[in-house]
């Protein structure tokens, strides 16, 4: 069967706005590869988008504007389709891999050459880093540069995991979301006095729990957390969180700040939860997470990737007189892709994972998925470009 000339792909060319556009379905130059598209999951840093907040790394040396019109897509998985050059491909483990087999890509590609690609940071770090679905511009040629295409252009640079046999793509899908609990392993390695979490047994207060949350949730019993509480407005959710591991949940939509943080020390003696993981993607949740923490705790803050305004805090209340740590995370690494497959793979008959995908959409209805995403009955909400 003759592959199809034209690739249709849902294309955002203002925020609230897209448009299904056709582009020449490409063949690979040397180093690249092209990707037939299974599934693509809408991320939070796509909601954000859709609605207008479209400045990502401020603060740092090179913050920048999404290219509109764009792409939209970064949590991708699809066979391979074609490989440009000699043919020859392996992936980021050093898997040979051919036209075929299934593969999750990498939602950035760096330059390394900046001071921190030599430096060795974690990847996301990169002065001159492009990501998929972000900011690469679809008015560039070859244009299909994310997932909510039929079709995924895999620039030189970039790299790909081949998917275990065993693992359905509505479970890969999650990788990169997955990879960014990278974070809580980061955390184990932080501690400075054997007081100082993450430890075993802990108590860990996961704030939101939509796709990023849940993932957080999952890895913090896998690492061997105490008590998790989860907190969000969605009863929906809430419910999954307690398949997933969640000893306690609380309904935020039905609570006041005050009372969920009194009930965070109800549940921990008085002392407040040794970790807090902050994945609501709202800043005005930032000073209630740092209110729930006891004394030398640690705040994990995940959720708010794009600039989404500003929030007051008291240094001496939240920080100083608590001894606060706080950990940022920016996104995933890339050698945080593979483990996070295998887990996956592994803890498949343990938790529901299947279940992680709530809503699938074609193409044509990008736009009601997204509000899909943002609504309290959905979890993870896919696009499906075949569909």
């Amino acid at each position: 069967m003759t592959a199809p000339q034209r690739v249709r792909a849902a294309t955002l060319v203002a925020p609230g706005r897209y448009e299904l556009r056709e582009y020449p379905r490409p063949d690979p130059g040397p180093g690249g590869v092209l990707v037939k598209m299974e599934l693509s999951g809408i991320c939070g840093t796509d909601k954000h988008t859709f609605q207008g907040y479209t400045t990502q790394y401020a603060g740092t040396g090179a913050p920048r504007e999404i290219p509109f019109p764009i792409i939209q897509g970064h949590e991708n998985v699809g066979t391979i389709a074609a490989i440009g050059g000699d043919g020859r491909c392996i992936d980021i483990e050093g898997t040979p891999l051919r036209a075929g087999d299934r593969v999750v890509v990498g939602a950035n590609v760096v330059c390394g050459r900046c001071y921190y690609c030599l430096h060795d940071f974690p990847y996301y770090f990169c002065e001159r880093m492009v990501d998929y679905g972000n900011n690469m511009s679809a008015a560039d040629p070859p244009h299909l540069f994310g997932g909510w295409a039929e079709y995924l252009y895999v620039v030189p640079g970039s790299f790909l995991v081949r998917v275990p046999d065993e693992l359905p793509s509505e479970v890969a899908v999650l990788t990169e979301v997955m990879a960014v609990t990278v974070g809580l392993d980061r955390a184990k390695q932080m501690s400075a006095v054997p007081s100082e979490p993450f430890l075993f047994d802990d108590t860990v207060v996961v704030l939101g729990v939509g796709p990023l949350g849940m993932c957080f949730l999952m890895k913090a019993r896998m690492l061997g957390a105490g008590t998790i509480i989860a907190v969000d407005l969605s009863p929906f959710r809430l419910d999954l969180a307690r398949a997933l591991g969640a000893d306690q949940v609380i309904d935020a939509g039905a609570t006041r700040a005050d009372d969920r943080i009194a009930r965070v020390r109800e549940l921990t003696h008085g002392r407040g939860a040794d970790v807090v993981i902050e994945c609501a993607g709202v800043p005005q949740v930032i000073p209630e997470a740092l209110e729930m923490l006891r004394v030398g705790g640690l705040l994990v803050e995940a959720g708010n990737f794009s600039d989404l305004g500003e929030v007051s805090i008291n240094p001496h209340r939240h920080l100083c007189s608590k001894n606060v740590r706080i950990l940022g995370v920016g996104g995933e690494e890339a050698g945080s892709y593979g483990p996070s497959l295998r887990q996956m793979a592994r803890y498949m008959r343990q938790y529901p994972l299947r279940s992680f995908v709530s809503h699938r959409y074609a193409l044509k209805d990008a736009e009601a998925a997204v509000r899909k995403s943002m609504a309290p009955d959905s979890m993870k909400v896919v696009i499906e470009p075949w569909a």
